[in-house]
């Protein structure tokens, strides 16, 4: 489990436009988001994904660098990035399962074909959004189990802009004993 204030695992990935993105090798001046989508064979994902790249300037003014990532291969990340039409957004393919359930992710097995017709992939992580500090500490996480009822990108920037104002400590680190 992942616990706020800690360091998080480390994640390495390539990204289809912007080289190998490596959470350590991050700057930004606050934050970087990390979105863990399903992939292609996801209707839900790409309806979020398109919204995280129209406020992609949003989080980008607030000292946020972005990344959305899944297990899907190069060319399906390809095809997400084509159907979403966000040139701008760092797209991550090819995450290792084991690392993303080391990041809290559930995983799921195929059941074929989705509602759009696209063969969902063997296995697959489920949706997570995190908030990680430039020291690689946790500051904000969410987890599903499934593609249903996701952060919304909106709140997240007050969120932060909130966070920012009033120096919000990450909560949630309690680990003793209750």
């Amino acid at each position: 489990m992942l616990v706020p204030r800690r360091p998080v695992p480390s994640l390495t990935v390539e990204t289809l436009a912007h080289g190998s993105f490596e959470l350590s090798a991050e700057r930004p001046e606050r934050f970087t988001l990390l979105v863990f989508y399903r992939g292609l064979h996801c209707p839900i994902c790409a309806k979020y994904l398109m919204e995280l790249g129209r406020l992609l300037p949003e989080f980008e003014k607030r000292g946020v660098g972005v990344l959305a990532l899944s297990s899907d291969s190069r060319e399906r990340a390809v095809a997400m990035a084509d159907k979403i039409h966000a040139a701008r957004l760092r797209m991550g393919y090819g995450l290792d399962l084991a690392k993303a359930r080391e990041w809290g992710l559930s995983i799921s097995e195929s059941r074929g074909k989705t509602s759009i017709g696209i063969d969902e992939p063997p296995r697959f992580s489920e949706p997570g959004v995190f908030l990680v500090r430039p020291d690689a500490t946790l500051y904000y996480g969410a987890v599903q189990t499934m593609p249903f009822a996701r952060p919304n990108f909106s709140d997240l920037a007050g969120a932060i802009d909130f966070a920012v104002a009033n120096d919000y400590p990450a909560r949630g680190e309690y680990t003793g004993p209750l």
